[in-house]
């Protein structure tokens, strides 16, 4: 490989490392809802990750229903952090142009 063609690869590289870092600081932008049991209990998270909001239909709110709401807010939460991650993914491949699906076994990227 000649100097110019390593050199234009190493450019280019950099423009998609560049691309991943912008696509990975917007995530805190993205957001992902999981709900439960019929929408009662909602969840908003963004895709770093983090609950954002949590939602809960006044009519669910009943003392002798704890055991229940909680149950109901983990499935939200759980549901929520699931298509963060999936929006995260999506986001970070489109900012690398495609390649890191190409790459053999794919490339993890912590936290995503």
């Amino acid at each position: 490989m000649s100097r110019q063609s390593m050199g234009d690869l190493l450019k280019h590289m950099q423009k998609i490392q560049e691309r991943i870092s912008d696509a990975q600081e917007s995530l805190v932008h993205l957001r992902a809802e999981g709900s439960a049991g019929g929408g009662m209990v909602t969840v908003v998270a963004n895709g770093r990750q983090e609950i954002v909001e949590v939602h809960i239909d006044k009519e669910v709110v009943n003392p002798d229903d704890v055991e229940m709401m909680e149950d109901l807010i983990l499935v939200a939460v759980n549901q929520a952090l699931s298509h963060a991650q999936e929006l995260a993914t999506a986001e970070v491949n489109k900012a690398a142009g495609g390649v890191l699906g190409n790459l053999p076994g794919g490339l993890k990227i912590p936290g995503l």
